[in-house]
């Protein structure tokens, strides 16, 4: 039973439970094991290859975090396992842009964004996040610092937790409007509702473990909890305890990839990105020339949604390829679903 006492010389605070990593170590193997199975039978490395890469992140890092356990004095080992851990959720986030990429292009008519510009545009969003974040921590970390500098590395790691929150929202609002769209269209296939629905619940797993995130930094960013005088009891219950770990990062994300195993998105979307529902009938998949964007790749960045071409006119109305087939696929080849 946890105590939420400090134990002298623990990097952790607490002495780290040796038989819940190892659980979750071979949890998470097992979990990418299958998910290798997958990538091979859909052949999707290109959409879920993302999970396999995780699943050896989370491995390794409760083999490290284990192994850490019976030396918690070591910085070294409780650094490796962190960086291990913590590193892949974002990842995961990254997977589900690419997923909801992929179901976009498969009704292409009804998304608000071209599908290809969903990663990219999200990416490059989380890119600037891991900036603000990594400038943060090496300004907080560096007590040698003055504590004017210090503070401005506080407010950098608290911009980017918050804009971490602000795009998982903006994900969530892209995802509903596409799936409004198609139902204010009358579409009732179940092959395009099937990985929405996934992402709506693995997305929801996300947010509470970045929400977690956010409380937990935000209770201990102005402790002065390096200097001498300093009582541990003050600390937040978050960091005191270790089942908050194991409830809000560790469980939340092996659901998260036992949720990916159960509901592949391959079970429902076709391999190639070409092949689209028919506008027609929501029901007949048609290959088509596929959703080109000619624009240069800075300009698809700074303007995802191609406004600059709405609002004068010169978006090309070739582009929207499905507007000729009828159903019949602009020349493209007819199947059933």
């Amino acid at each position: 039973m946890e105590s939420g006492e400090y134990v002298p010389g623990s990097v952790y605070f607490y002495a780290p439970n040796k038989g819940a990593a190892i659980f979750f170590a071979i949890a998470f193997a097992f979990s990418g094991f299958y998910h290798i199975y997958q990538c091979f039978h859909y052949k999707s490395w290109r959409l879920t290859g993302l999970y396999v890469f995780c699943a050896v992140l989370f491995a390794a890092g409760f083999v490290v975090r284990a192994w850490g356990a019976f030396d918690y004095t070591n910085l070294v080992k409780y650094i490796v396992s962190v960086c291990l851990i913590y590193g892949a959720p974002p990842l995961l986030e990254l997977a589900n842009y690419n997923i909801l990429g992929r179901v976009l292009y498969y009704a292409p008519y009804h998304s608000p964004i071209h599908p290809g510009r969903v990663i990219t545009t999200f990416a490059f969003i989380s890119a600037v996040v891991e900036a603000l974040n990594g400038n943060g921590v090496s300004l907080t970390a560096n007590q040698s610092l003055p504590e004017w500098r210090q503070n401005i590395g506080r407010a950098l790691l608290k911009a980017s937790l918050m804009i971490q929150v602000v795009v998982i929202i903006l994900f969530v609002l892209l995802a509903v409007v596409f799936h409004r769209r198609c139902c204010n269209a009358g579409m009732t296939n179940k092959k395009l509702y099937g990985p929405l629905y996934t992402l709506y619940i693995s997305t929801s797993l996300l947010f509470a473990r970045t929400v977690f995130r956010v409380v937990e930094y935000w209770s201990i960013a102005d402790q002065d909890y390096w200097k001498p005088g300093f009582d541990p009891k003050d600390l937040s219950p978050t960091i005191r305890y270790e089942s908050f770990f194991y409830v809000f990062e560790a469980m939340l994300m092996l659901i998260n990839h036992v949720l990916m195993n159960a509901r592949h998105p391959r079970m429902w979307l076709p391999k190639s990105t070409k092949t689209y529902l028919s506008r027609k009938d929501g029901v007949t998949e048609i290959d088509g020339p596929g959703y080109k964007d000619s624009r240069p790749f800075w300009v698809t960045l700074v303007d995802p949604f191609d406004m600059h071409g709405l609002l004068s006119g010169g978006k090309k109305k070739a582009d929207n390829f499905w507007d000729g087939d009828g159903g019949d696929g602009a020349g493209g080849k007819k199947e059933a679903v």
